[in-house]
């Protein structure tokens, strides 16, 4: 019950691309697949080229925290990406991308308020509760905003950050091209965190270490492409004419 009313208000939030969304059930289907082989990739690398058994658990702690950095890399990066998109538009149609731009920026500021107010409930509580004083009034008001941050708040947070990087938070209401624009950035700047935070390539030998570090972002970028291509020849969606 609880999961499914955070469920209900992160889509509701987050979720929302708009009237003019476009719906393509193929570009969909290729999206799945290039994630399931992204994996499969994985896990090949891990068992052929490292044996160390915390790698397992270090890849699936990176997909988490890729998962909670997207929309923050987003929030960051997004608006250079966005001007960009607008500045290339003719001029007649800027203003008209410009007024659509409340959409995206309620998002962020829905997905920044929950951080606010998940973080701060969670730092008040653990600076004010001390068991070995007598509990106020504030501190057992503390004690419950926690408990319902972690049941109802925490499962949020998770569908919330996974809506926004799958919708790039809605800003196909701005313009259909614009997630792809935007997913295309993203990738790139975690490949780019990848290799720095790693400290270097990964083990293997140089094709491997192209694939491991390259492999995902290229192919992103490829099926980001081609879903720009099917819009403009199947649906005739376009920037410039």
């Amino acid at each position: 019950m609880l999961f499914r009313s955070a469920h209900r208000v992160a889509t509701r939030l987050f979720a929302q691309e708009g009237d003019g969304r476009i719906v393509d059930r193929t570009v969909d289907r290729v999206q799945g697949i290039r994630t399931v082989l992204g994996a499969a990739a994985t896990v090949f690398l891990i068992l052929a080229y490292n044996v160390d058994p915390n790698r397992w658990e270090d890849a699936a702690l990176g997909g988490a925290a890729q998962l909670i950095i997207a929309p923050v890399v987003l929030i960051i990066a997004a608006p250079l990406v966005i001007i960009g998109f607008i500045r290339y538009a003719p001029p007649h149609v800027r203003p008209q991308l410009r007024s659509r731009l409340r959409a995206p920026l309620k998002a962020v500021g829905w997905y920044v308020l929950t951080l606010v107010v998940i973080g701060g409930i969670l730092v008040a509580t653990a600076q004010t509760v001390n068991a070995d004083d007598g509990k106020s009034l504030w501190e057992y008001a503390l004690v419950i905003a926690s408990l319902v941050v972690i049941v109802w708040g925490f499962p949020f947070f998770f569908l919330a950050s996974l809506y926004s990087a799958r919708t790039a938070f809605n800003s196909a209401q701005v313009h259909p091209m614009l997630p792809p624009v935007l997913t295309m950035t993203l990738v790139w700047v975690f490949a780019a965190f990848s290799v720095i935070g790693d400290g270097g390539m990964p083990p293997g030998p140089p094709l491997v270490q192209f694939c491991s570090v390259l492999g995902g972002p290229l192919s992103v970028t490829a099926v980001s492409l081609w879903e720009l291509r099917r819009m403009k020849t199947r649906f005739g969606v376009v920037l410039r004419a």
